[in-house]
């Protein structure tokens, strides 16, 4: 599967001590452009524990141009993670333009620039 940006898709993600992994949705970053000449996407940590929010903007299924979120969530502009596309389980949806661009500007804050 190759994603498009601002796709929300599913991933292992393993413990950190490789024992095992859960499924966790992320968000991608990188352009579709690069999605389709890479091996690996650039993703943005989600996370429904809404008492563990770090840095980032809380998304609902409103804020979703396609697909549904199962809960509310947060996306974290504070945890990027760089993951090869061949572990997507599968696609959520699709996150709307304005809502990416808040994401975007959190990053700009913690990014300095």
């Amino acid at each position: 599967m190759t994603p498009k940006q601002r796709d929300i898709v599913l991933i292992p993600v393993p413990f950190t001590d490789l024992s095992s992994n859960k499924r966790r949705p992320i968000l991608v970053l990188s352009t579709s452009a690069h999605n389709r000449r890479s091996p690996d996407i650039i993703v943005a940590a989600i996370t429904s524990n809404l008492s563990q929010r770090g840095v980032g903007v809380d998304i609902t299924t409103a804020d979703l141009d396609e697909g549904t979120l199962a809960v509310d969530s947060h996306v974290r502009a504070d945890k990027i993670y760089t993951l090869s596309k061949s572990i997507i389980v599968k696609r959520f949806g699709r996150l709307q333009a304005s809502t990416f661009s808040q994401i975007l500007a959190k990053m700009d804050g913690v990014l300095g620039r």
